[in-house]
């Protein structure tokens, strides 16, 4: 009895070690935003995502207790420098010292895995002209570190840099974005960087629902709605990419690989918005990107599901405000698998008291 007892126990540590170790297991991280003023501490958040599996986060900006509670914790981070920081980071001095402060002072204890050097910058707007030189600056900064093969800077674009985006083979880059866009994709080229992308089939499906049905967007298709040279795309998620990966390539970089460093569906307050289409949205997206796409099949995709908790404090429309996995309570909108072929469920009992916001995030 004893023999069989061990056996079974080393057979049950085998079986842990290997679902540790699936490579599918660590393509999902959730986007922790703090635009809210009924939010857990940051310690809370970090053992939310701990008892839950999430094992990648991004955060949008270097605050200070979040770094703290990820000590040790074995998640890995995107770290974004925020947009207002851009002007700054584009002198070199402000970048070596910034990546000195926020990463440099936490690592290894903290598992960086990108710096994200701005997020859905316009083209035309007045900052646009400094995310090169901060992209750059930072780079040199980790690389002065000697981190910068652990440590991957790159930038965050939105999809209306897209001119055409249908077929996905004929996807380009808007003709007015090429002269800021292709210096940052030819220096993350250079450097071998992933783009970072924030990719919602939400918004392309309630600003042209005529044209594009729920179940394409929502994974939710029986078969392919469209063929492109040979290519069945079932979900709106692949012709969106697979349309970025073709514009990268028209521009001259077709190796890029992309990021999708944030995805996500509204529960409330829009067109299309309801708890049942952000859960089928969410866990469809969590069981999909395991497989690639039709351009790039079999290759999984390291996504981030936007966002961890509703923000109250969120500008813009209601829906804003309804992307939450989690309530501020850390009750779940949703029963969601993490962990590739193991089933985990999203709640814990751990964590069904509300808690006051204990720090300035």
């Amino acid at each position: 009895m004893a023999i069989f007892s061990s056996s079974m126990a080393a057979m049950l540590l085998l079986g842990l070690l290997t679902a540790n170790l699936d490579p599918t297991v660590a393509q999902i991280g959730v986007c922790y935003g703090m635009l809210g003023n009924n939010l857990p501490n940051a310690r809370e958040v970090i053992n939310l995502y701990k008892s839950n599996n999430i094992k990648r986060m991004r955060l949008y900006d270097p605050n200070q207790q979040a770094l703290q509670a990820l000590r040790g914790s074995n998640i890995e981070v995107i770290l974004g420098v925020p947009n207002d920081q851009l002007q700054n980071l584009a002198n070199p001095s402000k970048a070596k010292s910034w990546v000195r402060s926020n990463v440099v002072a936490y690592w290894p204890r903290v598992r960086f895995r990108y710096i994200a050097v701005g997020n859905e910058v316009p083209p035309s707007s007045s900052l646009a002209q400094f995310v090169l030189p901060a992209l750059v600056n930072v780079f040199n900064a980790v690389r002065s570190a000697g981190l910068e093969s652990q440590i991957k800077v790159s930038i965050a674009i939105d999809m209306t840099l897209i001119g055409v985006s249908y077929p996905p083979s004929a996807g380009a880059f808007r003709g007015d974005v090429r002269s800021y866009l292709d210096p940052i994709i030819g220096h993350l080229a250079w450097a071998r960087t992933a783009l970072l992308a924030n990719i919602y089939t939400y918004f392309s499906y309630s600003g042209n629902p005529r044209d594009i049905s729920l179940p394409y967007a929502l994974f939710t298709s029986p078969s392919p709605i469209v063929w492109d040279q040979g290519r069945g795309y079932q979900n709106l998620f692949d012709a969106m990419l697979d349309s970025l990966y073709s514009a990268l390539e028209k521009a001259g970089q077709g190796g890029l690989e992309v990021v999708v460093s944030e995805s996500g569906w509204p529960s409330a307050g829009g067109f299309g918005t309801s708890v049942d289409n952000a859960a089928t949205y969410l866990s469809n997206l969590i069981k999909h990107v395991q497989k690639g796409t039709p351009k790039r099949p079999g290759k999984a995709i390291e996504t981030y599901l936007f966002a961890l908790f509703d923000e109250n404090q969120k500008s813009g429309p209601e829906l804003e405000r309804h992307f939450g996995l989690f309530s501020p309570n850390k009750q779940p909108k949703y029963q969601l698998h993490f962990g590739g072929g193991r089933h985990w469920h999203i709640a814990s009992k751990e964590y069904n008291a509300t808690f006051p916001l204990q720090s300035d995030m």
